[in-house]
């Protein structure tokens, strides 16, 4: 895979350069890929699918004369918003048939992911479960306004449907995450701390601390894909949650460690078992306390924890 993400794409992007100066359709394309890879992930809540669509949309891309385009950015962002819109319909049949709770792939990500606050918003595990809700042309015209800014002329170009539509429904899109997404920003730092006190008091099997740091209501929710095994469904409530991860790893303890990780871009914890990655545990807390677990344990869902992601909601530096 090549740096970051999208290594396919770009792999593929390179080869068709012939080695020296890439030609002006692959310098564009790779100039704006972490920015098409976003777009991508966020519309589809996995790496791998999103990955898949940017090779498709490089595909395209590569096809298109470029005398015949104004906006470059703007080409690409309907391209790769109408791949992942496909894929996405698609991909509502095959989450049917999913076994257990479906958890959006998590990403290693870097630091500056986190500095811009919108962006690690957006990404965070609690709004992609939120966005999942959606209909697909919903997401795609939310994520593309809420998160992107882009205009409504923009992005009725891209999901096919007239300035005025998308106009009704991004406002229905956008109160429908309101009344259901995290109730206000949660530094850092506060989550940090919280994941701490948690990652003390399960090492230990200290119940009480358990207990001290979990909401009330808070809900556990695992994905195992199938694959390995995971909660069936959502737990719910502090005392079943804290007995139950006591419980596991206690069973597990000697192999077990917990690490600090940043996962779209938010702290979060990576449970290694013999040193090996196991699980990838992200938060939600709200007014100190964990509201929301969320541990992705599908092992197909693991493989973007290995190098950091890059994400970002603008056009970067041509890189690959």
């Amino acid at each position: 895979m090549g740096s970051g993400h999208g290594g396919r794409a770009g792999d593929t992007a390179g080869r068709s350069a012939g080695g020296g100066r890439a030609d002006p359709a692959t310098e564009i394309f790779v100039a704006h890929r972490n920015l098409l890879f976003t777009v991508a992930y966020e519309v589809l809540g996995s790496a791998a699918d999103a990955e898949d669509v940017l090779q498709e949309t490089w595909l395209r891309w590569a096809g298109v004369d470029l005398a015949e385009v104004r906006d470059r950015r703007a080409y690409l962002v309907r391209i790769v918003t109408r791949q992942a819109l496909s894929r996405l319909r698609a991909l509502g049949r095959r989450r049917e048939s999913y076994v257990g709770p479906w958890l959006p792939e998590p990403l290693l990500t870097a630091p500056d992911v986190a500095e811009d606050v919108e962006l690690a918003d957006s990404v965070s595990t609690a709004v992609l479960l939120v966005l999942e809700t959606l209909a697909p042309t919903e997401r795609a015209v939310f994520v593309l306004r809420e998160v992107f800014g882009l205009g409504y002329d923009e992005i009725a170009g891209a999901v096919g449907r007239s300035p005025a539509a998308v106009r009704q429904i991004a406002h229905r899109a956008r109160a429908h995450v309101a009344a259901r997404r995290p109730r206000g920003s949660v530094s850092p730092a506060e989550t940090r701390d919280a994941l701490e006190a948690f990652r003390r008091a399960a090492e230990t099997g200290d119940l009480q601390g358990l207990l001290d740091v979990l909401a009330p209501d808070v809900v556990l929710m695992g994905d195992g894909g199938g694959v390995v095994q995971a909660v069936p469904r959502p737990v719910v409530g502090a005392d079943k949650v804290a007995r139950l991860l006591i419980a596991g790893l206690s069973r597990a303890a000697a192999a077990v460690s917990l690490r600090p990780a940043q996962v779209n871009g938010h702290p979060a914890l990576v449970f290694l078992v013999d040193g090996a990655l196991d699980t990838v545990v992200t938060a939600r807390v709200d007014d100190g306390l964990v509201t929301g677990l969320y541990a992705v344990r599908n092992p197909g869902k693991l493989g973007h924890m290995r190098r950091e992601t890059v994400l970002c909601r603008r056009t970067g530096r041509a890189s690959g």
